[in-house]
Formats: C-alpha cells, structure tokens, sequence
C-alpha cells in the first residue's frame, strides 16, 4: 500500500457523522450574489421569489356572488320556506362584467339576478341559489332563508391589500403565479438561477455506448438532472481523466463560472481516486470533511475553492444520489436562500427485518405498496449496492436509520420519504 492510499485509509477510519458534516457545511457556505432580475409574472414559473410581493388590491374587489341565484337582503327571506315562499321583485340582472357604479342598490322586496362572480348590488347581504327558486314573471318565489353573506365571496376574503402574497425564497408555482396576477402584479423580481457545474472523473469513462471504452458515465447525467429538478442551472463540465493536474486545474477553471460544483468519482481510497488530492492543490482551497459515515456514500466530500462549494461525490450512481439528496440539496437551498421542496412522508410497515452498522446513517431505497387492509407495506430494496441503479427505478422511498440505531423488526412501523409516487 502506497503513503498516499495508506494516508486515504487512515482517515476514512475517523470519519464524520451525517449531522456534523451538515452543520459543517452550513458554517463554511457563503451565499453567492445572485442578482435579482424582474420579469413578468407570465414567465415566472419555477423562479425564485427576490422580495415579498404584496397585493396592490382588494381581492376580491367587492363582494360578488359565489353562485348562480338573486342577490337579497337576508332580513327579507328570514321566513321562507318551501310551504311559505318569500315573493321578491326583480329589478335588474348583473352579468359577471357588470360596472359597480350603474349597479342600482337593493330595497327591501326586491332581488337581483346574479352570476357565479357577479357583483352584488348595495345593501344585498346574501345569494340564494336559483335551484331554491322559481321565476314567475318580473318576480320570483323564494323557498328557502339564507343567513347574511350566505353564498357570497366577500371583499378581500383572498387577498386583503398590502397583505403578502407570495414571499421572499419561495418556488414560483402555477398558483402562486395565477394569485400574483390576480392581484395586479404583472412583474416579478426574481434571483437567477444558481449555477451548478458537474464535472466526472475516470480514464474509464466514456459519454456515450459508441465510445470505445469500458464505463457508460451514467452517474454525471444522473446529478445533472437532479440539479435541474432543483430549478438550477445545470453546467456539464464534461469528463476528465484520472490525473491529479487535469482535475485540479479543470475545477479551478469551473470555479470561475458557477456557483457549485459537483464531482462524480474519485473519492474513494484507490490509486485514482484523486479529486480530494486535486482540490488541496489549488491555491485558497481547503477540505471540509472527507468521508461521512453514511451508507451508501461513505467517500463523500466537502471542499471550499476560491469560496465556492465542490462537493466530491462517488462515482456510483445511487452513492451520489444519497450525496446529493444529503448534501447538494440543502447547500442549493441555503445559498439561494429558498424554502426546500421536501419530500412528503408516509407510515408503512416493514416486509422484513432491516439491520445495519451502529453508528452508520443508513439510506435505504424503498418499495412501498397498499396492501388489503387499507395500510401500506415497504419492502427494502437495497441497503448495499451504489452501483444499482435498479433500486431507485423500482424503489419509491426512502426510509433512514439513524446512526445509533441498529435496525428495525419485521411488521414494525416506520417512516418513509417518497421520492416518487404510490402506484394504484
């Protein structure tokens, strides 16, 4: 064993916990100058909130129906039934584009015909729905009593003006964009997308099935789409070979461009692992952590490069994704200053009994399946194997064990995250 690869083994025997590699890297980050741009509320989705934005009115305008029916005033229908109708004069339709100002006020006795988003004549304090009655001529039979506002949407029930509508870091989604422009914002200010570069390593590593060498780099487009279901910008920094100058200046060049970078391969402890060795010699660099105690996904790092993140991640495509989801993802959040988009969590059952390592964080990739009596079953997929990417096309969840725990028993009940949907 060569001092180098002596040196590699030694310190992934003294590796960091999962949470003080969090906390690590939470204190090292510094958040970049992202520039805030404004654009139009009609090209914001899947940007990012710069500022509160505020309603620049009531919304709604004014109080408006919430059915199809006559707009009355409650006091007057107080008795109506269907053995004692209310007979109301109608003096006037109001369409839905009906101008408030040549709307003619209510007097008691008297309705108006109203439209699911009609606006309501003065002094009309309810909508009875036009299936509780009958029109007979200019008036109409009223069989039931509705209590005030009753059927009405009222002022600013939505967004009361100068109320916050969608907030600062928040993912632009297609309802916050149809409430922004419902309350008048036809502009936006957002941050630009942060910019992720991810950069392979390996002699072995070919881009396509027609390159004549022996390893498809599957794990590079892997983190590249990952970055982009992140709202990011993800930048292919290609792949290099195993030779320490040639990563080391490839990742200084990137630094240059890109908010972050992610290196696939080289992390472990063989004689080409050598993106941790490539990173120390770049000038203002410094290592982080080197190795976390995380299975899969133990040869994960951390690196600081002219202040920016390089997060070495292995090679195996399903170890990288656990380093991105533990890792990438929440660096992305806090450097953007955004609100992270979780995973929702769900109660199942284990299949079988699950063990691992005390003092390892465990990802395990998940089947989860409803069963008969209406609950739901999760099957272990794997809990070794990083190279397998079947466990993550089959698997739907995630299901993590702690560091001090040792396992859980079959049939006992867990929690799982869904990284993709239930099937049936």
């Amino acid at each position: 064993m060569t001092g180098k690869m002596y040196d590699k083994v030694r310190s992934f025997k003294s590796l960091r916990g999962v949470e003080e590699s969090i906390d690590l890297m939470f204190k090292s980050l510094k958040k970049p100058d992202l520039g805030v741009s404004e654009i139009a509320v009609s090209d914001s989705l899947h940007h990012f909130c710069a500022v509160h934005v505020l309603s620049r009115f009531d919304s709604p305008k004014y109080d408006k129906s919430a059915v199809d029916g006559y707009a009355v005033i409650s006091e007057d229908v107080l008795s109506s039934s269907t053995t004692n109708p209310t007979v109301l004069r109608v003096i006037q339709e109001i369409r839905i584009d009906a101008l408030k100002e040549k709307i003619r006020p209510l007097c008691n006795g008297e309705t108006a015909i109203v439209y699911t988003g009609s606006p309501l004549p003065a002094n009309s304090n309810a909508v009875v729905m036009v299936e509780d009655t009958k029109l007979e001529g200019s008036s109409v039979l009223v069989y039931r009593s509705v209590p005030q506002w009753l059927n009405v949407s009222r002022r600013g029930e939505d967004f009361v003006k100068g109320s916050v509508v969608v907030e600062k870091g928040v993912l632009i989604r297609p309802w916050h964009l149809a409430a922004l422009l419902s309350t008048g914002s036809g502009k936006i200010k957002v941050f630009r997308r942060l910019r992720v570069g991810v950069l392979s390593t390996g002699s072995e590593l070919k881009y396509s099935t027609s390159q004549n060498k022996s390893v498809i780099d599957s794990t590079k487009p892997l983190i590249l789409s990952m970055s982009c279901e992140e709202f990011c910008e993800p930048v292919d920094l290609g792949v290099v070979e195993d030779d320490v100058e040639i990563i080391s200046s490839k990742i200084l060049e990137a630094s240059s461009g890109v908010d972050a970078i992610v290196t696939t391969g080289g992390t472990s402890v063989g004689a080409t692992d050598l993106v941790e060795e490539a990173v120390t010699k770049i000038g203002y660099s410094s290592v982080l952590f080197y190795g976390v105690r995380m299975r899969p996904g133990r040869p994960t790092g951390l690196a600081l490069v002219q202040g920016k993140p390089v997060f070495m991640l292995s090679g195996y495509p399903v170890a990288a994704f656990t380093g991105f989801e533990v890792f990438v993802k929440p660096a992305i959040n806090f450097l953007r200053g955004s609100k992270p988009l979780s995973y929702p969590v769900i109660k199942a059952c284990l299949t079988r009994r699950l063990v691992k390592p005390v003092g390892v964080k465990a990802f395990v990739r998940v089947k989860v399946e409803k069963y008969y009596k209406g609950g739901f079953s999760v099957e272990p997929m794997r809990l070794t194997g990083s190279g397998l990417l079947s466990s993550l096309t089959r698997g739907n969840g995630l299901l993590i064990m702690e560091e001090g725990l040792e396992g859980y028993d079959e049939g006992e009940s867990v929690d799982v995250l869904l990284f993709q949907p239930l099937e049936g």
